[in-house]
């Protein structure tokens, strides 16, 4: 959340109050022209805070068939947090003529020239050239096919397969996203498919103890798997792993065929439990993942187009 030192007024102020506002532009006055961008850019948030709960009463960003309490708690948090995010550098421009306008100096003309120049900026879209913020943490399995479903069908249309499997596939190595691995100073690994870091492997890692399969006899060993910045990398570097790797392009040739995709990887040596592809199925089944079909992608997945 966006704070300054410079500034009294708390941030609760800012995003639930409106009074916040007359706090602001008379703090910004009296300060220094690094405050006044500051506050500009909280003014910014507000309005792109304004635009998303429109567009959410619009149900224009809703998914529908999982919404409840719970998901709109969170989705208004995410949209708060949101709205920061897309604020200011470089934003949409309309902190610059906020600024312009608390300046000081400007103030003689600023109610003649603002509108004008506002009108005059191009427009540019906040969420352009934005990588907009993940949850860490995934608490249900609601939450789980919500901040995912985006991603897995963009890699699944890459892959030619079906995005359903590859949910299931993550829910499995993951626990529906509540038990992914963890970097040694403990933080997310974003490792959603539980890829191995080789030795040509050059980015983050996390060392773990794993239990690995040698001739159906169970096995705990020490291994290094990758880590990214978000769940869009984990899907993302799963893509590249899977085609560009020779001995999967069998599975790769079972298109949509969910339980043929999976025995395919197994057979190739993706996982070393021999359950493996019941195991997944199993999830694949479940109910949340079935009715991930019929529902629409939201605006919190659609970040990773």
């Amino acid at each position: 959340m966006l704070t300054s030192a410079n500034t009294s007024v708390a941030p609760s102020d800012v995003y639930t109050d409106f009074s916040g506002l007359a706090k602001l532009k008379n703090e910004a006055r009296e300060q220094s022209p690094e405050s006044i961008k500051e506050v500009a850019q909280q003014f910014e948030s507000i309005f792109i805070g304004m635009v998303l709960k429109s567009m959410r009463a619009a149900k224009l960003t809703e998914g529908g068939l999982m919404d409840n309490d719970q998901s709109k708690m969170f989705q208004e948090m995410y949209d708060q947090q949101l709205s920061v995010e897309l604020a200011g550098k470089p934003g949409i421009g309309l902190a610059d003529v906020i600024a312009k306008q608390l300046s000081p100096q400007e103030n003689v003309v600023a109610d003649v020239l603002s509108l004008a120049d506002y009108r005059a900026r191009p427009v540019r879209s906040p969420f352009i050239g934005k990588k907009l913020p993940q949850l860490e943490n995934i608490n249900s399995k609601e939450e789980f096919v919500g901040q995912l479903q985006g991603f897995a069908k963009k890699a699944a249309k890459e892959l030619g397969i079906d995005a359903q499997v590859l949910l299931a596939q993550a829910a499995l190595e993951t626990g529906w996203g509540q038990h992914v691995m963890k970097t040694a100073d403990g933080q997310n690994s974003f490792n959603l498919f539980n890829i191995k870091a080789h030795s040509k492997w050059d980015g983050k890692k996390a060392v773990i103890n794993t239990l690995e399969f040698h001739n159906g006899v169970p096995r705990q060993e020490k291994a290094s798997f990758r880590a990214y910045d978000g769940y869009d990398e984990s899907f993302q570097d799963y893509v590249q792993f899977i085609k560009q790797s020779p001995r999967y392009q069998k599975a790769l040739q079972q298109g949509t065929n969910a339980e043929r995709y999976m025995h395919e990887l197994q057979t190739a040596g993706y996982a070393t439990d021999p359950a493996y592809t019941d195991k997944v199925m199993r999830v694949y089944h479940n109910k949340e993942l079935a009715e991930m079909n019929t529902s629409t992608i939201s605006l919190m997945n659609k970040r990773s187009q």
